[in-house]
């Protein structure tokens, strides 16, 4: 790294700006004065990056990384869903209240999969609903080299402000800035699930049925230990949210494909709140905890609202 640009300065309450970087000295620039800045001003830091990405900052930083909270975002923010709760949440929320927090979060890189990326892109979207009127700043670093236009033309639209590539820091507003528009945009129908998915209609007389059999079939399709208890539990969740909120009945599918064990529950309700499943629960906090565990123990979610109800998919990796 030849130079180091002068940090960004965040004046407001919420701030959430892309950093678009072009390679590892631009990406260094844009980071590690970020990460000293705030250490200087006594202001409580993460970093959630990739791997490699992790390293160099890691490197970078030096003595001083031991200030700081690292994490792997390919292992904490494998699912999109979970960031905000068990990442970004899980450690503004640790800190002193009013207290300005900083995160770097890097939730997209090359190598997210077709059906990880909406995900992603809804996640930038909502981290905005999420942390509204909150002195917290969420840099977000975008490789402008190896992600393609669609990915940079939606870091517009998700943030607010951000930090051109070969800016030496200088921040700007966004003109795309349109975070409703990306959530409406990703609300994707599913695919069709296999023609010889395990299929089974419910009820509250067959919660127990649809558990057992989701458990049998994953397990005939690999999972075993672990996920194969997590499988148990999401479907738990999921098909008991149907019952009290989704009409009193709904459908469970479970398949394979590629490499993981998929897990389907539709059902007739409509599910209006976005951050559904986002939000860390308060520990007085008695119910409203089932589509938030399904988002920590899944590998992926995805939801579908339509005219017709609620698609819930999640993906365990086998």
């Amino acid at each position: 790294m030849s130079a180091v640009a002068e940090p960004v300065r965040f004046p407001g309450p919420f701030r959430h700006p892309a950093l678009f970087y072009g390679d590892e000295e631009e990406y260094l620039a844009g980071t590690v004065p970020f990460v000293r800045a705030g250490l200087a001003a006594d202001e409580p830091v993460a970093v959630a990056v990739p791997g490699k990405n992790l390293e160099r900052i890691r490197d970078a930083l030096g003595d001083a990384a031991g200030a700081v909270r690292l994490l792997d975002m390919r292992e904490a923010g494998r699912n999109p869903g979970r960031i905000i709760p068990a990442v970004l949440r899980a450690f503004a929320d640790a800190q002193r209240p009013g207290r300005r927090v900083r995160i770097i979060g890097e939730p997209v890189w090359a190598g997210r999969t077709a059906a990880e990326y909406p995900a992603c892109a809804q996640h930038e979207a909502l981290i905005n609903a999420a942390f509204a009127g909150r002195a917290v700043t969420v840099l977000c670093p975008y490789d402008v080299r190896r992600l393609d236009e669609r990915v940079i033309t939606d870091a517009h639209a998700t943030h607010p402000t951000v930090v051109p590539a070969g800016s030496s820091g200088r921040e700007r507003d966004s003109a795309a800035y349109d975070p409703d528009g990306v959530v409406a945009r990703y609300n994707e129908p599913p695919t069709a699930p296999a023609p010889d998915a395990l299929t089974l209609r419910f009820d509250a007389d067959s919660l127990c049925r649809a558990r057992h059999l989701a458990t049998a079939e994953g397990a005939r399709l690999g999972l075993g230990g672990v996920r194969l208890d997590d499988l148990a539990l999401v479907t738990a969740e999921l098909v008991t949210n149907s019952v009290v909120h989704g009409g009193g009945f709904g459908e469970l599918r479970v398949w394979g494909e590629d490499g993981y064990v998929l897990c389907e529950v539709r059902d007739a309700g409509r599910l209006t709140d976005p951050l559904a499943g986002r939000r860390p629960a308060a520990g007085e906090q008695r119910g409203g905890r089932g589509l938030l565990l399904v988002n920590l123990v899944s590998d992926l979610v995805r939801v579908h609202v339509g005219e017709r109800g609620t698609t819930v998919r999640c993906w365990f990796a086998r």
